[in-house]
């Protein structure tokens, strides 16, 4: 059997958890087991988990469900463990999927191996491909080990519906020890920066060092506002300089984007920038340099000052309205 840990927020099933099942799936057909899932709460939404392979869901209840304690969910899914005896356990490209799953593997000795996207087996040692350094590095390796924990790198594997089915789909609420409940999350506090969430736009500007300061990113806001759903995001240089703030960075340290349309201007292309902007369908890259990282890995490049670029590009769109 191979175990999922699946996530959902705001009454969708994560996209990280659809694509972890693809990896997660071809596993469970390579050893000839079932795929079955473990939600804390979400029990609405459990059944349809059958469109994407998932035979049985098992869905924790309670304190499990309304609160997010890593050490506590660990200990939920070791006991879940403990009953199936799964060969394998699969988290998605989530920090708490990758929080939950190393406490894990830390109580219960188990090997871990994040940031997958390749698994070939014998039915007991596991040939696994995975990122490294933010995903500049593959890294081959090999895993053993009754019951292995795995997660995978988000907006690298596709999401593949499978079939109309339901999952069936069983609540359970185990009993945890005390000290589980140790660190858990006491409140949200939401930003009050108001705009479009970088994770979330459809469309988005970026820009870096070739902006040159605060009042030069003016422009690629005005570029921003012509589109639905679209926002500005920034390299760490610029955030360091004080251009933008935190929330607009975009990277290794900062966010991760999967926009229809990335337009970086002024951007060098630096492996830690483009970790968190590789998840872009298309890329526009704008910059006086050719020779650029950002050029190579643009879908559409602009060798030029973005400074008259970008103008140019703001009329074409508003004569194009």
């Amino acid at each position: 059997m191979v175990l999922t840990l699946i996530e959902h927020a705001d009454g969708e099933i994560d996209e990280t958890s659809l694509e972890m099942l693809t990896l997660a799936r071809d596993l469970a057909e390579q050893v000839g087991e079932d795929v079955t899932a473990a939600m804390f709460g979400g029990e609405d939404l459990a059944a349809d988990l059958g469109e994407y392979g998932v035979d049985t869901a098992y869905v924790c209840t309670g304190e499990l469900a309304e609160t997010y304690a890593p050490e506590a969910r660990a200990e939920a899914l070791g006991a879940l463990c403990d009953d199936l005896e799964p060969a394998a356990i699969f988290g998605g490209g989530t920090d708490t999927a990758n929080e939950v799953l190393a406490h894990l593997g830390a109580k219960r000795d188990l090997p871990m191996a994040a940031n997958t996207t390749e698994i070939e087996t014998d039915g007991e040692t596991c040939e696994i491909e995975r990122h490294r350094w933010g995903g500049s590095l593959i890294e081959h390796a090999t895993m053993e080990g009754e019951t292995k924990l795995f997660t995978t790198p988000d907006h690298e594997l596709p999401i593949e519906p499978v079939g109309d089915g339901e999952a069936a789909v069983e609540t359970l609420e185990p009993e945890l020890s005390e000290g589980a409940w140790e660190v858990k999350v006491d409140r949200f506090e939401e930003s009050d920066l108001e705009g479009v969430p970088l994770p979330e736009a459809r469309i988005v500007v970026g820009g870096g060092r070739g902006v040159g300061g605060e009042e030069d990113f003016e422009q690629l806001e005005e570029l921003a506002d012509l589109f639905d759903n679209a926002t500005v995001g920034a390299t760490r240089i610029a955030v360091d300089e004080g251009w933008r703030p935190h929330n607009d960075q975009i990277g290794q340290t900062g966010q991760k984007i999967a926009p229809e349309l990335y337009i970086a201007a002024g951007i060098s292309g630096a492996v830690q920038h483009w970790v968190g902007a590789k998840g872009s369908e298309n890329v526009l890259a704008i910059n006086t340099d050719p020779e650029a990282a950002i050029m190579y890995k643009g879908d559409y490049a602009i060798v030029g000052d973005l400074h008259e670029v970008v103008p140019e590009l703001i009329d074409a769109v508003e004569a194009a309205k």
